[in-house]
């Protein structure tokens, strides 16, 4: 059954997309007929055939036709295939980026009506509303938007794949220049087969399993590829497009700032060392300075001008008289000579902060280092007043203007680093402290309340329990030796280079008094009368009944006069972070969005009454399973008053490179950011979210019903273990190189243990995407059996004037459009155990159908994607690439379980792993 209906026409305005797409494969064709033969080459093209041919006519001969096709092939015909449908879905991929990217050029030219996301449209918004210049300063000095990369492992890419990806995206996008000529064209097509062949003839799979510092080198690669460059220019936008609205005298602060969980997430994975979070830092500062020098030596090559023609500063002349050049040939050049000061200065800072950089050494090696990143801006600045001095505007907000702002946000140290850890190791490591410091060893035995008591009685005494680190089992010493190197990074990098530590699974006040405790052992808390914290605690809350819980556990946590005093010390300003990826596996796609949204809500309210400021930091993976979908969508969709100018979001797996690969794809990524939390701030503060209480109760009731359901199948169905564990590709993922950390937190079966990534991308795979439906459409049967057709007109209703249920709506829409009942049926043949299978997989088929009959009801839709033409011709033009893919993971799972360990057979499962994910877009 065909569910999206094809659009009936090409838009004038897709026929781009279709040219490339159609180049691409037909560069990808020639490649295929010249390094594999003809024979390869027909065959692939056979089975495409009959791939597409079925998804037009859902005719079971044209089924049972590219069935017999795939069965029929050698292991060694299998990998041609796979890899080669797997790098069409790639090259398929980056056509559609470019035309993202070619829309939204030709909509900047044509000065048409800016889409949502916009960071004009939400100016635009913010000045019809008439915001006023106060207000939108107070924001401004407020905000802080923070996407954090993690090291999550869903990217599937060799880092070498995606740099060869790059390289084709230049060159497709060049083909766009108005000034190509028919030789030009010529010679960018014979530069496309040369990548393309370097594509097909580069090993897609690793070799070795990634190490943590693999993770950071490729988490590093898109400050290269996009952080540090687009950044300045988004600022320099924003202060343009504000000055035209409001006048010269708005201010943009460092709003916006890149983080990063990689090397210093330690849960669950014990590859992450003290060791390893000091190199982690240490990269991060070296690729700052990189990046400074080459801009400072730039700037010293082009700023020529003499002062025999322009009147510069008294300030410069400074700076430029204690210059260590003292050639000749460049007494007159002020600029120059100041810049070779510069570059001088951040040399020696570089090598005071260990730094081994290889470039241009300094015309005075033995300069006076950079105490802090402010001295570095202030000679900027220097620089900058004097070129306004004397009319040169244009170079003083250019790339001056650019390395200036990139050293106001990156300083010295790149990233904000965050910490992370499981609360039960904290609770570990405590109590050895209590029991080596006292003899007492009882800590883990007391309840709750008495925990408080004793940790704040050691707090406020201000003792160090810590001795002799030896002594300790190997749990606690790995803690405090990541304790020790905290403070050590402080001390070398500055506190803003590892702000903040997030304690997973949080459930009692006693879980932030432990790790507050640990950090007065090191000093990264000071106590005396006016205690001072230097790192954010930040709870994370998780589990559906965490979920529940965390407003009482603030509530109290805020009563607690000590604590107060530490969060002053703060700036009244506290971090929580919600695990969007641990609720869904627990409760379900729907429970869990709506206990996330009302924990949300109570959150508000325990602040707003102990007048502390809420920062949420939303735990989001890349599938809609996992939290994710478009993040314009989902910040404009949170309860009012939650964003309030300050929000974290973390960015994983395959999405990063999706996102920030591409210069121009990342900036507007990051604009829609800031654009969102804009308007979430200043014009839904105070939305009819607070009118709805009916919209709540109707939730409350539908949550109740689907969370039933998702437990009864997931964790109440004697054998349900076994059927996902046989009928998911999930011990084969495990086996992937594709990340540093395990994919289950202890060695067990039990659905509890596994990891949330591995679950939802398992469920991908064999297209049956549970994590982002299940549960919703007996929810809503059930429903409306209660209240009839009155019932159906409210949930009507609500998708119309609700943000958070329409975004819930739509990302499902999105989910089930990748969903086949078919294809995931022929992964339930797996399960050998005829009547478990049929058992299981009827109960998803049942809820499946259920919930396409329910969206449909509520929509008004009569088919998936009807709201998303474009996406909709995408899927359908990429699934019959997927499908084969599908089919031959089947095939190659049966005979790898039955024994079979020939390694091509193993290696094809992987490619065709890859190849599936690859065609989804988001797999994690």
């Amino acid at each position: 059954m065909n569910l999206i209906a094809a659009p009936t026409d090409i838009s004038s305005k897709d026929l781009p997309l279709r040219d490339d797409v159609r180049l691409l494969g037909r560069i990808l064709g020639d490649t295929l007929r010249e390094q594999e033969g003809e024979a390869s080459y027909q065959l692939i093209e056979n089975v495409r055939r009959a791939a597409v041919r079925f998804r037009k006519t859902q005719d079971d001969r044209d089924r049972v036709q590219l069935e017999q096709t795939l069965d029929s092939l050698s292991p060694s015909e299998t990998l041609v295939v796979v890899r080669a449908f797997s790098y069409f879905s790639q090259l398929s991929n980056i056509a559609e980026d470019l035309h993202h990217n070619r829309r939204h050029r030709t909509h900047l030219k044509a000065d048409t009506a800016p889409k949502d996301g916009s960071l004009l449209l939400a100016l635009e918004r913010i000045e019809e509303k008439h915001i006023g210049k106060e207000a939108l300063q107070a924001f401004l000095d407020n905000a802080l938007i923070s996407p954090v990369l993690t090291a999550h492992p869903t990217e599937v890419q060799r880092k070498s794949i995606l740099d060869c990806q790059l390289i084709i995206s230049s060159l497709m996008s060049d083909r766009d220049r108005v000034d190509m000529t028919p030789d030009d064209l010529a010679d960018n097509e014979e530069a496309l087969h040369r990548f393309v062949l370097i594509l097909w003839q580069t090993r897609m799979l690793r070799t070795a399993k990634l190490t943590v510092y693999d993770e950071i080198k490729n988490g590093l690669e898109f400050y290269r590829y996009t952080f540090l460059n687009e950044i300045p220019k988004i600022y320099a936008s924003l202060e343009k497009q504000l000055e035209a609205r409001f006048g010269s005298d708005i201010h943009v602060p460092p709003l916006l700032r890149v983080g990063s969980w990689i090397g210093g997430d330690r849960d669950g994975n014990p590859f992450v060392t003290h060791e390893v979070m000091q190199e982690a830092v240490q990269q991060h500062s070296s690729l700052a300075f990189e990046h400074y020098l080459n801009e400072t030596h730039i700037l010293g090559t082009r700023l020529s001008l003499t002062d025999r023609l322009v009147d510069v500063s008294d300030k410069l002349r400074e700076l430029s008289d204690a210059s260590p050049d003292k050639a000749t040939s460049r007494t007159d050049e002020p600029y120059r000579r100041a810049l070779i000061l510069i570059y001088s200065r951040l040399s020696a800072t570089a090598k005071h902060l260990g730094h081994e950089i290889s470039h241009l050494p300094p015309v005075d090696k033995h300069a006076h280092p950079y105490a802090a990143p402010q001295e570095f801006i202030d000679d900027l600045d220097v620089l900058i007043d004097s070129l306004f001095k004397h009319g040169a505007v244009y170079l003083a907000r250019g790339r001056l203007a650019y390395l200036r702002r990139a050293v106001e946000v990156f300083g010295f140290h790149l990233a904000p680093l965050d910490m992370r850890q499981h609360s039960a190791i904290h609770e570990q490591t405590v109590s050895e402290l209590f029991s080596h410091s006292s003899g007492k060893a009882n800590y883990k035995d007391l309840d709750e309340t008495a925990r408080r008591v004793v940790l704040l009685g050691a707090l406020q005494a201000n003792k160090i329990l810590l001795s002799d680190i030896k002594q300790y089992s190997d749990v606690a010493q790995s803690e405090l030796r990541i304790m020790q190197a905290a403070a050590h990074i402080h001390q070398r990098f500055g506190r803003a280079a590892l702000p903040n530590h997030i304690i997973s699974k949080t459930d009692a006040v006693s879980d932030m008094l432990e790790l507050a405790l640990m950090l007065q052992q090191v000093k990264l808390l000071e106590g005396g009368d006016t205690p001072a914290l230097h790192v954010n605690i930040i709870p994370l809350f998780e589990t559906i009944e965490d979920l529940r819980s965390c407003g009482p556990i603030m509530d109290e946590l805020f009563s607690i006069p000590y604590y107060r005093q530490l969060l002053s010390s703060r700036g009244d300003t506290q971090e929580v972070m919600l695990g969007y990826s641990d609720s869904n596996k627990d409760g379900g796609y729907l429970t869990a969005n709506w206990e996330l949204y009302k924990a949300e809500v109570v959150l508000v309210k325990v602040f707003a009454k102990h007048g502390i400021e809420l920062r949420l930091f939303h735990g989001r993976g890349g599938t809609v399973g996992r939290g994710g979908g478009p993040s314009y969508d989902a910040i404009l969709a949170q309860p009012p008053g939650s964003v309030n100018g300050q929000i974290r979001i973390t960015e994983q797996g395959e999405v990063i490179s999706s996102k920030y690969s591409n210069p121009e794809i990342g900036r507007r990524n990051l604009e829609t950011l800031i654009a969102a939390t804009m308007e979430a701030t200043l014009l839904h503060q105070h939305g009819a979210d607070s009118t709805m209480p009916e919209f709540h109760r109707i939730m409350e009731a539908l949550s109740l019903d689907a969370f039933a359901a998702y437990r009864k199948l997931v964790y109440e169905t004697p054998g349900f273990t076994e059927y996902f564990f046989t009928a998911t590709p999930i011990r084969e993922i495990a086996e992937l190189n594709i990340g540093s950390r395990p994919s289950a937190r202890k060695a067990s079966d039990r659905i509890e243990d596994l990891r949330a990534i591995p679950w939802v991308f398992s469920w991908g795979l064999n297209r049956t995407l549970l994590p982002g439906w299940f549960g919703f459409g007996s929810a809503v049967k059930q429903f409306i059996e209660r209240e009839g057709d009155t019932g159906l007109a409210q949930l009507q209703a609500m998708y119309k004037n609700w943000a958070f249920f329409r975004g819930l709506m739509s990302n499902m829409d999105m989910v089930l459009s990748k969903t086949d009942m078919g294809i995931a049926s022929s992964y339930a043949e797996l399960v050998e155990d005829v009547a478990l299978r049929e058992h299981i997989f009827g109960a998803i088929n049942s809820e499946w159908e259920a919930t396409i009959e329910m969206l449909f009801a509520v929509t008004g839709n009569s088919t998936l994607l009807q709201d998303n033409p474009a996406f909709a011709r995408s899927l359908l033009t990429r699934t019959p690439y997927i499908d084969p893919l599908n089919h031959l993971q089947v095939a190659l799972l049966q005979r790898h379980r039955a024994g079979d360990n020939d390694e091509l057979v193993k290696r094809a499962i992987h490619l065709t792993i890859n190849g599936i994910a690859t065609g989804l877009r988001n797999s994690g």
